[in-house]
């Protein structure tokens, strides 16, 4: 069994045929899926796809990218996250690909979400792209105001920041992009990454794996990840999906198993 730690169940993607997704991603071997928050103005629709299924739960958050034009605090977070459903916090983060908003806000944001992990108890969920150097200042310095847990999720950053998560005891997930034929060095920190610390993802309806790059993504997609990922560790597929979903249920602590 797999299970896809990062999806976005709620965009109108999936409308058309999501009895048909939900159906593939069962026949696929996908035992749960965790549909994300990106603002809190659809979080309804998030949580709602969460509370229709028993094997799909969700987290709450504002994406880095809308930053600039939604803003929380620690407690309206914590208070969203007391649903049973809600089991992690994010996505945040940062993104300076895009910029889609300012730095300043973003950085604000991602403060404002890993204190609501903090006092919730529940995982964060980051998203850095082109953003390295300041996701590690952020979450050493908040590190050191006191522990919380993590997951660098959809990771396509550096050896540096993958080896600076492990050191602060934090989760690493892979989605679709491992298998992109110009993923080299990111196939080469994966390999040397310990196995206990992984999670695998699909970001679906985003970054589709190889052999349905270009299409839209969904969570059945996710062997196709567990299979490079087997590939790259040098494992079988099975033991890849065991471990990841150990790692999966040893992060997200209020997903019963």
């Amino acid at each position: 069994m797999l299970i896809d730690s990062h999806c976005h169940l709620d965009y109108p993607d999936f409308e058309p045929d999501f009895a048909d997704i939900m159906s593939r991603a069962r026949d696929a071997g996908v035992e749960k899926m965790l549909t994300i928050g990106t603002r809190l103005s659809t979080f309804d629709k998030v949580l709602a796809v969460a509370e229709r299924f028993d094997n799909v739960y969700c987290t709450v958050g504002i994406h880095p990218h809308e930053a600039g034009t939604e803003t929380t605090d620690v407690a309206r977070l914590v208070e969203l996250a007391q649903h049973p459903k809600v089991v992690g916090i994010g996505e945040t983060g940062l993104d300076y690909f895009y910029d889609k908003s300012p730095r300043r806000a973003q950085r604000a944001n991602f403060r404002t979400h890993i204190a609501a992990a903090r006092d919730s108890g529940l995982p964060l969920i980051v998203h850095t792209r082109d953003a390295d150097a300041d996701t590690h200042v952020v979450l050493a310095a908040e590190m050191a105001t006191g522990p919380f847990n993590a997951l660098l999720h959809c990771f396509s950053s550096g050896r540096q920041l993958a080896e600076r998560a492990l050191q602060f005891g934090f989760y690493i997930s892979f989605s679709g992009i491992i298998t992109f034929a110009k993923s080299d060095e990111l196939r080469e920190i994966a390999a040397g990454l310990p196995l206990d610390r992984l999670l695998v993802e699909t970001d679906a309806p985003y970054l589709a794996p190889v052999p349905h790059r270009g299409h839209r993504n969904e969570p059945s997609f996710i062997t196709h990840t567990a299979k490079s990922l087997a590939e790259v560790k040098k494992v079988s597929v099975e033991e890849v999906s065991k471990a990841t979903s150990d790692n999966f249920y040893r992060l997200f602590t209020k997903v019963p198993r």
